[in-house]
């Protein structure tokens, strides 16, 4: 028997055809493609589903959209849309989940090694041609605290036990606190990070994760502490950031995400020698990722399943 196919609307304003042509050899045909606002509204009307990157969002409120019953992000992070009064509230919503704790994880430990192997060290003898012995730190023994334990923080933790290390979790809910020697709750914020040699932040930006690294627990956190953000630019306050940093308390801050992307220029991040920035580049969403994520998603939906990465609206993700 032949299961109807859902009407897709792909729409990114760079990669919708790589993504169109990928679902297209998964077996499905009804596809559209839109990369600006006016092609996505020309091909609203009929459509069901809609994958999506930087979709203008205020076109979901149209009469054309009424058909549209689900939206999937080709991103994890769903903050903005959550945030979004023009999506209607029966819409479902989900995000790629699973699929970036590899990537992430491995850029996490290349800074720690890198800083406490002292790799700057290292390559600044060479250049200067100078013979320079010492004895370089290890992370054996020392105590990371990951802030959020999904997918992400999940395989974090798998790597930091590789190297010996003491490991820390935080969560709201208390998932997969079995893992970590020690778990707390978002209410213990300050008694998380008090031990900690490493703090990595994967958390989703919600109303209660916005700004909840300041300057008061960063002066919490005890001298020479390492701070790495993969998670939402705006879970730290980069003003208090910047503050303490310029104090010395900090060791080094990692961060690939920020509140504003690109990071302008003038930003004093820039300037701050023990800051280390990269551009939201840590777990990145690969076309063939992507795809083979929706078309299980589509697999589901079609045969009346649970879809895999609903977003929760009140929850935020």
């Amino acid at each position: 028997m032949n299961i109807r196919q859902p009407n897709i609307l792909v729409y990114s304003p760079n990669q919708a055809e790589e993504y169109a042509n990928c679902i297209r050899k998964k077996g499905f045909f009804s596809v559209m493609v839109a990369t600006t606002r006016d092609e996505a509204e020309n091909l609203l009307f009929g459509t069901e589903v809609i994958l999506g990157w930087k979709f203008p969002t205020e076109l979901l409120s149209l009469s054309a959209a009424a058909s549209v019953k689900w939206y999937q992000s080709t991103g994890a992070g769903v903050d903005d849309l959550v945030a979004d009064s023009s999506i209607p509230d029966h819409l479902i919503l989900t995000r790629i989940v699973d699929q970036f704790g590899g990537n992430i994880s491995e850029y996490v430990f290349t800074y720690l090694l890198y800083l406490v192997k002292d790799v700057a060290r290292i390559s600044q003898a060479q250049l200067e041609h100078r013979w320079d012995p010492f004895i370089a730190d290890s992370l054996a023994g020392k105590t990371i605290g990951v802030a959020g334990m999904g997918s992400i923080g999940t395989e974090i933790v798998r790597k930091a036990r590789a190297f010996e290390m003491k490991v820390f979790g935080l969560s709201k809910s208390g998932v997969n606190s079995e893992i970590v020697d020690k778990h707390f709750f978002s209410d213990q914020w300050p008694e998380f990070v008090k031990d900690l040699d490493y703090l990595v932040l994967t958390l989703p930006l919600t109303m209660s994760t916005y700004h909840i690294v300041n300057r008061e627990l960063l002066l919490s956190m005890k001298p020479g502490a390492i701070i790495v953000n993969v998670g939402r630019g705006a879970l730290m306050n980069e003003n208090d950031l910047v503050t303490v940093l310029k104090t010395g308390h900090l060791g080094a801050a990692v961060l690939d995400v920020f509140e504003t992307e690109p990071l302008p220029v003038e930003h004093p991040l820039y300037s701050i020698p023990n800051v280390y920035i990269t551009p939201h580049l840590s777990g990145p969403s690969t076309a063939d990722g992507v795809c083979d994520f929706f078309a299980e998603n589509l697999n589901r939906y079609m045969a009346g399943q649970p879809l895999a990465g609903v977003v929760d609206w009140k929850r935020g993700y």
